[in-house]
Parts: C-alpha cells; structure tokens; sequence
C-alpha cells in the first residue's frame, strides 16, 4: 500500500458534481480530496477481500449465537424489539444485506476490525462510483478493486420479486450537507436500474394508520408503504414516538435493512466475536469491563461519526474526541494506523454486498476517523 502524491484535476468540483457528489467539500476544505490516492498491490487486495469473507462469516455466527442466546440486553435492545429480530433473524426478509467493514491496514500485517457500518453506511456514492470514474480520467490504464455498483444492482434485481409491486419507498433526514440525500439517491438510481420504481420522501412524512388489529405506513399521497429503505438508524427509529407501530405493522412493510441489523451495526458484538473467535487474525481484542492492557481505545456502543472515542497509547490518552455519545461503552485494542505525514492516516473501508467482497473506500483522518475526514480514491497496480 502506497499513498501517492497528486495535481487534482483542475475542474475536479465539476466532475465529481457530474457524478452525484454534490457534498464534496466541508468547513471550506475538500472531502473528497484527489490530491492523492492509494495504491494497492494484487497482494493487499487479496488480503482485504479474504478478510472482509472471514468477518462477514464471523458475524454470521455470531448473530446465530446472539439469537439463540438471547443477548439482547447486552445490545440495549428494547423488549419489544427482541421477538421481531429473532423473527426477522430466522425468516431472513429480502433485503440488500450490504455494509462497510471498517479496517486498520498497514499493508503489512492482517487487516483489523474497527466496525462494522451496515445499517445506515455513507461514502457509497464515492467508493462504487466518483473514484472509478476519477480513474478513468487519471489512471486510464490502471484497475481498481471495485464491483459495487454491480452488484448492488444485482442485488435489487434477486428481491425485486418479494417486493409486491416492485415499489420501493426511500426516507432519510434532509441533511443541509447533503451527505444522506446523495447516499440515498444514488440508492434509488441503483434500485430503478434494477427495474424498480422508487419514490423518496421524508422520515417525518410517514404516516400511520390503524386500529386495535394493527394498520400501515402511507406516504404522503396515501399510498401504503410495502417495502422501505431508510437510512435512519434503527436505534432512533425504534425509541420513535411511532416506533412501536413497527410491531403492529404485522409484517405489512418489508424494511431494508431488516431489524436484525440493530446486532451487527452495535458494537456490542465486538466482545461477543472475540470470545467465539479468540485471537482472530482480523479482530481486535474486545471487552467491555476494562481494557486489557496499556494500549487500547475506548468507545460507546452506539455511537457515529467518531463521536466520543477515547484512544490511550502506553497509559496515556493520545487523543479524544467529544459527542452526544452516552449509554454502554467498551474496550477494544489499539491499531496503529499507518501515518503518512501530518497526521494522514487512512481506515479502509471494504465493502460487502451479501456476504460477497465488493470494493473498498479509503478515508484519512487523525488517529480516530470523524466526520470531517477525507475521502481519498484508490486503485490498483497492475
């Protein structure tokens, strides 16, 4: 793995705009920034995709274990969620079942678990499309590591079957930075490629309505809401003053993502995968009593953005970050991200469709990724 140095292209806001990547500044400097890459040799790729295969199995095992154990409480589930993820869990609802595994990488050792973003995930837009499209035009020659538009939409084609008429609603919060309204409409363009038809709306526009024996959600123009992607975590949703009008929907709305995800989108499950998977050459130790030695970080189970996040290196807090993060909070060991100068230090970000490596996304921060990190493309050496 190499970080190159780079001359943007000189109409870089215009083309990335071109592509759907309307937010691609923030607090006057570049999110998605062209002024360098990473370069990946066939070798770290294969050691990407092998592991993002190992982890998804992982947390396959571990939501089995989850399940049957009924650890719920662990997660700060609330009770009348339980019966729905179990159901959800074992039945298996169509869905697009896809996420971001977010990795430390020095391109020497094994990648490591930091998380797994697979409820509400961002930088889609710029890992399946925005940086293939800068490669074309930079590195025409040059391949990258990246099936992700693909097989999103190949994954809306094998449920488009299960989703009665083939029209799927799509909620989000309006974001004044554009952040969520680009993700979700790049989704939308996904699903009607797969020969869909997509309708967005507001998460506040939707509507309910029922009696004793249950009901459904309706859009704004009365119309029942049968199958619907929200990127609006389910931990919000479900503490919603409608939120339990999920249970009463007796299955009437198909969600994309399932309920089931409320386990593998907490960090929660990171204690739970090391205890089933010991020494993982892909996980972090993992607890949530104390750490379990002199250098590890320390962060909430619910939390985004690198909100809250503690990092302590030899006894000593080398860096902290404030939030409106609160509730359970765990121990996870300490990887030192690669450092490149002045503080850039990358988190790969591998995505998986269905349990199938798709692509990557790198983005570079400090030593704890926030908000205000920068989107840096990637390719791959021939």
């Amino acid at each position: 793995m190499r970080r190159l140095t780079l001359d943007p292209r000189p109409d870089w806001q215009a083309r990335v705009e071109a592509a759907g990547l309307i937010w691609h500044s923030a607090g006057g400097s570049p999110y998605w920034d062209e002024s360098a890459c990473y370069a990946f040799s066939r070798e770290d790729i294969a050691l990407i995709e092998t592991a993002t295969a190992d982890l998804y199995r992982m947390f396959l095992a571990a939501g089995d274990h989850i399940v049957e154990q009924r650890l719920f409480d662990r997660f700060g589930i609330p009770d009348w969620c339980q019966p729905l993820i179990v159901e959800a869990w074992n039945e298996a609802p169509p869905a697009l079942n896809y996420g971001r595994f977010d990795l430390g990488f020095d391109g020497k050792g094994p990648p490591k678990l930091f998380e797994f973003n697979c409820d509400t995930p961002t930088s889609l837009l710029e890992a399946a499309v925005v940086q293939w499209f800068w490669k074309e035009d930079v590195f025409p020659k040059a391949d990258q590591f990246n099936a992700l538009h693909e097989k999103l939409i190949a994954k809306w084609r094998d449920i488009a079957p299960y989703l009665g008429t083939g029209l799927v609603h799509f909620a989000h919060v309006p974001d004044a930075a554009g952040e969520d309204t680009v993700t979700v409409a790049y989704l939308m363009d996904t699903a009607r490629e797969a020969g869909l038809s997509v309708k967005r709306l507001a998460m506040g526009d939707i509507g309910w309505a029922g009696n004793a024996a249950g009901g459904g959600f309706y859009d704004l123009e009365d119309r029942e809401i049968r199958a619907l992607y929200k990127l609006y975590p389910w931990e919000w949703m479900v503490h919603e003053p409608f939120g339990r009008r999920i249970a009463e929907n007796h299955g009437r709305t198909l969600w994309i993502e399932p309920i089931w995800k409320m386990i593998w989108s907490n960090k929660a499950i990171l204690p739970i995968l090391w205890d089933l998977f010991p020494r993982h050459p892909n996980l972090l130790w993992a607890r949530f009593d104390a750490p379990a030695g002199n250098n590890y970080v320390c962060k909430p189970c619910l939390a985004r953005e690198g909100g809250n996040v503690t990092v302590v290196r030899n006894g000593t807090v080398i860096a902290e970050t404030g939030g409106p993060y609160t509730g359970e909070t765990l121990f996870q060991g300490l990887f030192d991200l690669p450092d490149f100068g002045n503080g850039r230090m990358p988190v790969v970000g591998s995505w998986v469709v269905d349990g199938e490596p798709a692509g990557i996304g790198v983005r570079e921060d400090g030593p704890v990724t926030s908000n205000l990190a920068r989107f840096i493309p990637s390719l791959l050496e021939l």
